[in-house]
């Protein structure tokens, strides 16, 4: 038992995924079950074991996400009780051994093409720097848990021919990692963007790419949107402060060279295409609505109510017992008071047809309204006021567009139709008090609001991480007075299977473990 958590812990037994996909509306064979890969179909086995924590999973939200992000940004209302600012360990053990499995699979990735012949390399290139993007997209949600982790060392079992000795691995710092991601990523959007495929090798990126579909535009815009996010995340850092200033500039002025999502149509996405295909979301309900983890809170229901924002009846529905009326859970309530409340059913909870039960619900990963709402955090930074307010609108109107097309392709009508949104309607929330952008004393807290508002639960491991490095939402959080915890931490800490395993590594970084250590970008 212990050698097979060894195993686990390291997570370098890498399975040689595989997968043969004839079409996306056709069923997949899984790729876990062949024993023999290429570089197309190991690039399809390393995103497929990462398909649970993009695709909305039961174990990502209701065992990781429900007791969590989704509590620290308050996308959603629970009843208060002790020991609830402290992540569980469950939660973060799970999402390390995924994220380290999900590594060994690109390390497998990277050997496979190494080991292709020298005149090979050049066609399948592709595959690394599409491969490497995912990877580091997945990563930088990781580093941003936790701050360093074990990394660049890190999955190399394979490589290492089976000797568990040498496949121990060190902590990389956080801003290392940053680092090489950003480097590698500005390599790959000039790389690809002259970059054209052979006939052959672009059939198999069709078939094997199960986020794009083969399409290198999509690619390149996937790849610079990463990079302004990244870049934006470290922008008030003085170690990467004037690289970041210089790149998102870089970025945003030359759209032809550096293409980023900027409309819904090359939103980032695992689509699903038929239901009882291997990628498919039907886990969502159990997921996010087991044990009342759909409540709303109140201040994301108050918000919307007071700007009649046109998301409201897309993204809620009221509760059962409430006439119509949507009401949130106030986090400050006492527990005893919140339960009496929730059993009343007249709670507001996330609509259900939209999102929980929309079978055809995508994995998201970059969407426009947040790559407009970055570019708006910028021009904002450097004092061009008008080209920040074009981003932030046009960020408000896509997002309003992203969740009617959520409702659009949802196989479920449970919830009553929403309140179509006219032009009039986008016009009136545009200006009311708390959005208007002209005359706000504080725009960079508008502009973290909408991504309050656009993230909610769909995407809230991102949405924790920008409340925490903006610090412009006024979040009150019930005090737990009797746990040193009293508030929501500030990271997440290590698993125990570090200091179970990785012991010499861990005590290198063991002082630092805390949970109200802030991570190198959290300085504002």
């Amino acid at each position: 038992m212990k050698k097979n958590r060894l195993i686990l812990y390291l997570t370098t037994l890498c399975i040689s995924m595989s997968c043969s996909v004839s079409d996306f509306e056709d069923n997949y064979t899984d790729p876990s079950k062949l024993d023999r890969t290429n570089v197309g179909k190991q690039f399809t086995g390393m995103i497929y074991s990462n398909r649970e924590y993009v695709l909305p999973s039961y174990w990502d939200y209701y065992v990781v996400r429900r007791i969590t992000s989704n509590r620290y940004s308050q996308a959603v209302g629970w009843i208060n009780n002790e020991n609830q600012y402290i992540p569980g360990s469950a939660a973060v053990g799970d999402r390390w051994n995924a994220y380290y499995n999900f590594l060994a699979q690109f390390r497998e990735l990277e050997k496979v093409y190494d080991e292709l012949p020298e005149l090979d390399k050049p066609r399948n290139r592709i595959f690394i720097i599409a491969g490497s993007t995912y990877f580091y997209d997945q990563t930088q949600q990781v580093v941003d848990f936790h701050g360093d982790i074990p990394w660049s060392e890190a999955g190399m079992l394979s490589s290492n021919s089976g000797d568990y000795t040498k496949s121990y691995a060190g902590y990389d710092k956080a801003t290392a990692i940053y680092t090489k991601m950003l480097d590698d990523l500005a390599g790959f959007a000039d790389e690809i963007h002259g970059m054209e495929l052979s006939a052959d090798v672009q059939s198999i990126f069709d078939t094997q790419d199960l986020i794009n579909r083969g399409d290198l535009d999509l690619w390149k815009k996937y790849i610079n949107s990463l990079r302004l996010r990244i870049l934006t995340r470290v922008s008030a850092t003085s170690e990467f402060g004037t690289r970041a200033k210089a790149e998102i500039n870089a970025i945003l002025s030359d759209p032809v060279k550096y293409p980023i999502v900027t409309e819904n149509a090359d939103n980032v996405l695992f689509r699903i295409h038929s239901l009882g295909t291997l990628l498919e979301s039907n886990q969502f309900q159990r997921g996010l609505e087991d044990d009342n983890g759909n409540l709303a809170g109140k201040k994301i229901i108050d918000h919307m109510l007071a700007n009649q924002d046109p998301r409201l009846s897309y993204v809620f529905e009221p509760g059962l017992e409430s006439d119509g009326t949507y009401l949130g859970l106030d986090p400050m309530m006492n527990p005893n008071q919140q339960n009496e409340l929730v059993l009343t059913q007249t709670l507001a909870i996330y609509n259900r047809s939209t999102i929980s039960r929309n079978q055809f619900f995508p994995g998201l990963v970059f969407t426009a309204p947040e790559v407009h709402l970055l570019a708006a955090e910028y021009y904002l930074k450097e004092n061009q006021d008008a080209m920040a307010k074009q981003h932030y609108e046009e960020a408000i109107k896509k997002s309003i567009e992203f969740y009617v097309y959520l409702r659009s392709i949802s196989n479920n009508s449970l919830a009553p139709a929403p309140v179509a949104p006219t032009l009039a309607s986008i016009n009136n929330y545009l200006a009311m008090d708390e959005v208007a952008w002209d005359g706000a004393a504080d725009k960079l807290a508008l502009i973290s609001y909408q991504k309050w508002l656009h993230f909610n639960v769909v995407q809230p491991n991102e949405n924790w991480h920008e409340i925490r490095r903006l610090k412009k939402m006024a979040l009150d959080f019930w005090v737990d007075n009797n746990n040193q915890q009293s508030l929501p931490p500030s990271r997440w800490m290590y698993p125990g299977s570090e200091q179970t395993y990785n012991v010499e590594n861990y005590s290198k970084v063991q002082s630092e473990d805390k949970l109200n250590n802030k991570l190198f970008w959290d300085v504002n």
